[in-house]
């Protein structure tokens, strides 16, 4: 993927929550555009928690992502 395609969907307004999938099967889900910086070859998300606050953050490969997919908010979230 390039990084040019990642920063149009964190850059969407109103912003849309996404699910990165990766080639060793691995997801992340994208709650906040806070959540995600890109760079050139990769990308730095915050995860490991459901509160909002990242326990640690990964470092994805973008020739790594093979799919993206929108997720629905769930009931009572934001």
């Amino acid at each position: 993927m390039r990084p040019e395609d990642l920063l149009e969907l964190i850059r969407k307004r109103p912003f849309l929550p996404f699910r990165i999938h990766v080639t060793d099967g691995q997801t992340y889900d994208i709650r906040h555009p806070d959540q995600i910086i890109v760079l050139r070859s990769r990308a730095v998300v915050g995860a490991g928690n459901d509160n909002g606050l990242p326990e640690y953050l990964e470092h994805v490969a973008l020739v790594h992502i093979v799919r993206i997919q929108e997720v629905l908010s769930e009931p009572g979230g934001e």
